[in-house]
């Protein structure tokens, strides 16, 4: 596990991908995904709202890729708590960001006694694969049949060139949240909640590939890289 102090932010590493791509994809495939994101910024916010500070979230439990169930109330049982929502196992971002938190939030939230939970709505035996490949040390869960990211505001649905995208390749729905022909994910979010499942923080990336960075995460509970105490 890499120092936190001498990682590099999410968005430097983000721009880096975004380089890669230009160099290596075709301009047809670039334009997808780069026109997508261009409309889910546009619109962010235009339709329902997204989850704030000051919302509850509902009394649910998901199911966690090492066949445990996590409970939102137990997370909080003691304090506070981190929801990391992210698209699905095979999201070079997602592969991306995950490990980042890995290395530079959980350390500071492990020794303060914070859970930290990732959260994709992608079926457990396909979700499993990115908690495996990067040695994840917090649960991964799946929130099965978007009902959390929904109630939250956080979905996004594909545009038409996505998902004629994702088909050609022979992408199926069901494998990125377990609905058949509901091309339907989450936008990427960290979100905070304390006791009684009141959201403290509430961070929503509608460019997938700009996401929270850590030290934001840390800011809202009070904490700081290398001086972890418990946050109530």
């Amino acid at each position: 596990m890499t120092s936190s102090a001498s990682v590099a932010p999410l968005r430097a590493k983000f721009r880096e991908l975004e380089e890669e791509r230009e160099r290596t994809w075709e301009p047809a495939a670039l334009a997808v995904n780069v026109n997508q994101r261009a409309t889910l910024i546009r619109d962010h916010g235009k339709t329902a709202s997204a989850v704030k500070a000051g919302d509850v979230l509902p009394p649910l439990a998901l199911s966690a890729v090492d066949g445990s169930t996590v409970s939102l109330d137990d997370l909080v049982a003691k304090g506070p708590a981190v929801l990391v929502f992210f698209r699905f196992a095979g999201c070079p971002a997602c592969n991306i960001a995950l490990p980042h938190y890995r290395d530079t939030l959980w350390p500071e939230l492990k020794a303060s006694g914070i859970p930290l939970l990732a959260i994709s709505p992608q079926p457990t035996a396909l979700l499993s694969e990115i908690a495996t490949r990067h040695d994840l040390p917090f649960p991964v869960a799946t929130d099965a049949g978007l009902k959390l990211s929904r109630a939250l505001g956080l979905t996004y649905t594909f545009d038409e060139p996505s998902r004629q995208s994702a088909l050609a390749k022979g992408g199926k729905s069901e494998a990125l949240n377990g609905l058949e022909n509901t091309w339907e994910l989450p936008k990427p979010a960290v979100i905070v909640i304390g006791p009684g499942r009141v959201v403290r923080f509430a961070d929503v990336s509608p460019d997938w590939m700009d996401r929270t960075e850590s030290d934001r995460v840390l800011a809202a509970l009070g904490l700081e890289k290398g001086k972890a105490s418990h946050a109530a």
